[in-house]
């Protein structure tokens, strides 16, 4: 398949590359913001602010409504059967917190996640355990970055309380059979977790389909504003969780010797609520759709096969993973002969050219490999050819700049 995407007219709705010469390639990070969206959060903020929930003059009413319209947009967007399955929290990291607290993970318990997992959805897990008395068992990846459903066949048993995996790496970014994963941890009575952060704005979504009981992600890696995530619970589930954080908002009535929780999904949303970020996690939603999903992943599919084709033909580069483009999703991290990845970075930020280095908040999943720490490029739809040439090119050079003769 060929992209439809015009990427000229596509970059026109983002401020950022009005004025901006950098090759912007840290995607995996934050994504860049249309300007609908930022105009939709600004809207809210001119002529809509008011605290949700809180008033039954008009402008409360009204922000409270768009408050939840974004909830519905939300549920529509991931597939969830009703908006009540929808948690509004900071980010994928505070999601997957409070699933790991609210789950009441229990002395005996065994939680499995993975080697590969971002820390964000490793150390809730461990710590959750360490309170509780459980163990957490760790899955191994294969060297392309692979979870297996054999993997977790060896480890899975009845003392299996929770299975929390990545829908797609961060480093390796190889998507992961999630559906497949699922179905097995549902078996032995566990509930399965799924950090979409990767993979939810770089691939259609369907929880029903997928069978998961709990998806994580993050507003700001989908062209929507920094402190806006979501948690979606499957709703049999929700009823089930203990309560996270305490305070307003999340009640029905108070007394000094009792106390009565909100309606679900608010008794998990404490405190003022983020309405604008949830105004403007509904427009990046909104501007994804108009493109159409299947074409964006179209286009990063392009993207990443002309970048690993390119590398390919660079001495001293290595790329970890298959050389296979639809096993990276827009994800390409590497490492170049006898270079601190540090260097890399910041040779091509001399460059011009925006990518991360370090352990990309996978620490052990480094140590597995070997590797204390590696480069990494993250694509998006709005990228373009010719940045893609200018990061190879950088690439190619560093080890020259080194003073490397070959």
């Amino acid at each position: 398949m060929v992209s439809n995407i015009d990427v000229n007219e596509i970059r026109k709705d983002f401020p950022f590359f009005d004025k901006s010469t950098l090759a912007y390639l840290d995607n995996s990070a934050t994504t860049q913001r249309p300007r609908c969206v930022v105009e939709a959060v600004a809207d809210y903020y001119y002529y809509h602010n008011s605290n949700p929930f809180r008033g039954l003059y008009e402008l409360s009413v009204d922000s409270t409504d768009r408050y939840e319209a974004a909830r519905e947009r939300v549920a529509r967007f991931i597939g969830a059967k009703s908006p009540g399955e929808i948690i509004f929290v900071r980010n994928a990291t505070e999601a997957l917190n409070l699933a790991a607290a609210a789950l009441s993970i229990k002395e005996g318990d065994e939680v499995i996640t993975s080697v590969l997992e971002h820390h964000s959805n490793m150390l809730p897990w461990r710590l959750a355990a360490e309170k509780a008395g459980a163990t957490v068992r760790y899955m191994e990846c294969t060297e392309d970055g692979e979870l297996t459903d054999a993997e977790l066949r060896s480890l899975i048993s009845d003392k299996t309380r929770v299975v929390a995996l990545s829908a797609m790496s961060n480093v390796f970014g190889r998507a992961n059979d999630i559906k497949t994963l699922a179905a097995t941890a549902h078996e032995y009575g566990a509930v399965f977790v799924a950090d979409g952060a990767q993979s939810v704005p770089h691939s259609i979504t369907n929880v029903c389909d997928l069978g998961v009981d709990m998806l994580a992600f993050s507003g700001h890696k989908l062209l929507a504003p920094m402190g806006i995530g979501v948690l979606y619970c499957r709703e049999e589930l929700m009823d089930k969780l203990s309560v996270y954080m305490s305070g307003g908002e999340m009640i029905e009535y108070v007394t000094l010797d009792d106390v009565s929780y909100a309606e679900l999904p608010h008794r998990f949303e404490a405190g003022t609520v983020n309405a604008g970020g949830a105004v403007g996690l509904a427009a990046a939603i909104d501007y994804i759709e108009s493109i159409g999903m299947e074409e964006i992943e179209t286009r990063e599919l392009e993207l990443t096969r002309l970048a690993l084709d390119m590398l390919s033909e660079v001495p001293h580069i290595t790329v970890l993973g298959d050389d296979k483009p639809e096993h990276h999703r827009g994800i390409i991290t590497f490492k170049i002969d006898n270079v601190h990845p540090h260097d890399i970075a910041a040779i091509m930020a001399d460059d011009d050219v925006a990518i991360r280095a370090g352990h990309h908040c996978a620490e052990p999943l480094h140590h597995f490999i070997g590797i204390p720490s590696t480069t990494r490029a993250s694509l998006m739809f709005y990228n373009t050819e010719e940045e893609i040439e200018k990061f190879v090119r950088s690439a190619a050079s560093i080890r020259g700049r080194m003073g490397y003769k070959d």
